[in-house]
C-alpha cells in the first residue's frame, strides 16, 4: 500500500505559493523523515496529505484511489499542539474512543494512566495530551501516520519512550510513518530515508 501526494501546490494567497508541484510517496511499514525550516510549508503539506486541507491543486491517493470522505481516514495526522485537536468540552475517555475502542495494551504502552480518563483536557499537560492523540490515531484501520513535530514539548527521555512506542506499533500494524521535523538528529535516528522539503518544493 502506498500513499502519494502528486503535483501538490498550495498557497494562502493566489499569487504566493508555499508549496509548488510537490511529489511525495510513503509506503506501508516505511518510516520516512521530512525536514524543513519553520514556515517552509511542512504543516500545510501534512494537512493536505491527511485531508484537513482541501484548497490545493494536485492529487492525494492510496494505491491510486482517492481517500473517501465521511469514513475513518486511513491517514491520521497528529499535530504539534494536541490541545488544538481535542474537544475541550469532552472528557479524555470520550476523546480517546471517538474513532475506535483503544486497547488497554496501547494505553499502557504510551503510559496513559487510568485516572487520566476522567479528566478534562485542560487538566493534562501537553505531553500527556499528546499520548492520548497518538493512542487515538494508531487505530486498527490506520494505514499511515503523519507526525508533525509531535514531541517538541517533552524532554529527551519521554521523547525516546514515545517514539519507541510509535515505531513498535507501526511495525506490528505495518503502518507507514512520516516523521516531520526540523530536528535533523531525531530524523536520522528514527527514519529509514530522509526528504528535504526544499529539494521537492519548486517555489
Amino acid at each position: 500500500m502506498r500513499l502519494k501526494g502528486e503535483d501538490i501546490s498550495f498557497g494562502y494567497k493566489k499569487n504566493k505559493l508555499i508549496l509548488n508541484d510537490v511529489n511525495i510517496s510513503l509506503k506501508s511499514g516505511e518510516v520516512l523523515g521530512l525536514i524543513g525550516d519553520s514556515g517552509s510549508g511542512k504543516s500545510s503539506l501534512c494537512k493536505i496529505l491527511s485531508g484537513y486541507e482541501n484548497r490545493y491543486h494536485g492529487n492525494v491517493s492510496i494505491d491510486g484511489n482517492e481517500i473517501q470522505p465521511n469514513r475513518y481516514n486511513p491517514v491520521q495526522l497528529v499535530f504539534q499542539h494536541p490541545e488544538k485537536a481535542v474537544n475541550p468540552k469532552w472528557k479524555m475517555n470520550d476523546i480517546l474512543n471517538e474513532g475506535h475502542d483503544v486497547s488497554n495494551e496501547i494505553l499502557q504502552s504510551f503510559g496513559i494512566k487510568r485516572a487520566w480518563l476522567n479528566r478534562w483536557p485542560n487538566e493534562l499537560s501537553g505531553g500527556e495530551l499528546q499520548r492520548f492523540a497518538l493512542a487515538r490515531a494508531l487505530g486498527p484501520q490506520t494505514k499511515f501516520l503523519i507526525a508533525d513535530e509531535i514531541t517538541t514539548m517533552v524532554d529527551a527521555i519521554t521523547q525516546a519512550q514515545i517514539w519507541n512506542t510509535i515505531l513498535d506499533i507501526a511495525e506490528e500494524q505495518n503502518i507507514g510513518v512520516l516523521v516531520v521535523s526540523h530536528e535533523k538528529d531525531l530524523i536520522k535516528q528514527l527514519c529509514q530515508d530522509i526528504l528535504y522539503l526544499d529539494d521537492i518544493n519548486n517555489v
